[in-house]
């Protein structure tokens, strides 16, 4: 019969789709031994470092997305195609998970190949939540998609997606219109 330390540490997972952090556990008051403990059980799979999965949650499409938030210790905020993406703002099929991590965060090891990492110091207004994944502000998700040279059709449905469901205001509108025109060296 699983513990205190189990239950806690599940109520957390159940909320990030499985992932549980080793800055979770203490979080809760509890060493990342108890982790390794619930690896060795059998209870979670250690997906890296820091991070571990509880099998008793099913698994759903978008795990990839909250591990790639959890995996820089709890830094990442899903931006650029991937946002685009997430939001369902144009077709966009983003090769590679992107995230961003503030400019101060060091990491240390090797970003996993299935991720794009993008440094950027993100303001409250630009960043939201998905299905209790953080993801960019659909504005912001738009002007990534420009700085990385994203095919235009794909910016333009992103726009008038965005603008026909409110995502967007007026005058952001009109921003991402000007950031369009911008020469590309100004961007």
């Amino acid at each position: 019969m699983p513990g205190l330390a189990y239950e806690a540490l599940f109520e957390v997972a159940v909320e990030q789709y499985g992932y549980i952090t080793t800055a979770d556990a203490r979080d809760l008051g509890l060493g990342p031994e108890h982790l390794v403990d619930l690896a060795r059980r059998g209870d979670v799979d250690r997906i890296a470092q820091g991070l571990y999965r509880f099998r008793a949650i099913p698994t759903t499409m978008r795990d990839q997305l909250m591990e790639a938030t959890l995996w820089p210790r709890r830094l990442g905020i899903i931006s650029h195609a991937s946002a685009l993406d997430l939001w369902d703002l144009c077709d966009v099929n983003p090769a590679k998970v992107h995230i961003t991590v503030p400019k101060t965060a060091r990491i240390r090891r090797e970003a996993p190949p299935a991720y794009e990492v993008h440094q950027r110091n993100l303001p409250p207004g630009d960043v939201s939540r998905v299905e209790g994944i953080p993801v960019v502000s659909p504005r912001r998700a738009i002007l990534d998609g420009i700085e990385t040279h994203l095919g235009g059709h794909l910016i333009d449905q992103a726009v008038e997606a965005a603008t026909r469901r409110g995502d967007i205001t007026t005058e952001e509108r009109a921003a991402i219109q000007r950031a369009l025109r911008m020469p590309l060296k100004a961007r």
